[in-house]
């Protein structure tokens, strides 16, 4: 009797942000939410959990390696981060050290280590999708009318609000199509490249699924976010 080979599911968890628009001196990743655990703390945990993710990078800034491994990893027992590397210049840099860490990878799922409030649930849609589609993003649909502006802060559309999505993560994606897809757009912007949904976009490669996520995972990005992220919490 032939087996099957099961699939290999490799989350990169990135949290080597500064965290400018927080105006602290700790990293948005490493603040308390109240509970005594950083920020960071609860996606790993929550991926740590999940029977879809077998492994996981985790990408930081240099002078966050120790406390990561330390205070973290260490701390709670999380022994699906396999690795804890040192991330680029840029979030996609940082990405790419991850994907170049990924060993016999079938699928990545690449997060945001400041959205601590991902689910089992979200994780489990987002791999039934990239089985299906080879390129996902979890998102949920816009509750607001948005605008689209020109260079004069004029607005030049209002797309059909059924059509517009905030788009989250987990992004997910077939490995050798998200390889490829930072290969084909190293030499573009930066600022252009808000995502890695954006890399599969411009390199042509493959359609980006949208996978409904959930408007409590939010990314921590300024104060007013840690204030909803500890009422989150208490719910």
């Amino acid at each position: 009797m032939t087996s099957i080979k099961k699939e290999k599911c490799t989350a990169i968890i990135v949290a080597a942000g500064q965290g400018k628009r927080m105006g602290t001196q700790t990293q948005k990743q490493f603040l308390d939410l109240g509970e005594g655990k950083p920020v960071l703390y609860y996606s790993l945990a929550c991926f740590q959990e999940s029977p879809v993710i077998d492994e996981i990078i985790l990408v930081t800034s240099r002078n966050g390696l120790d406390l990561c491994k330390n205070e973290i990893v260490d701390r709670y027992d999380l022994r699906k981060v396999t690795k804890i590397i040192p991330g680029g210049r840029q979030r996609r840099d940082s990405v790419y050290e991850g994907l170049k860490q990924c060993e016999g990878t079938d699928y990545v799922f690449i997060h945001d280590g400041a959205r601590p409030f991902i689910t089992g649930e979200i994780l489990q849609r987002a791999m039934d999708a990239v089985r299906e589609h080879k390129a996902c993003a979890v998102g949920v649909p816009a509750k607001d009318t948005v605008k689209l502006l020109d260079r004069e802060g004029f607005v030049r559309e209002t797309p059909k609000r059924e059509q517009t999505w905030l788009v989250q993560t987990p992004q997910c994606f077939a490995y050798p199509l998200i390889c490829s897809a930072h290969g084909c757009v190293k030499d573009k912007d930066a600022a252009v490249i808000t995502d890695d949904a954006v890399a599969v976009e411009l390199s042509g490669l493959a359609k980006v699924k949208m996978v409904m996520g959930a408007y409590t995972n939010l990314k921590i990005t300024t104060p007013e976010d840690i204030a909803i992220a500890k009422v989150i919490l208490r719910g």
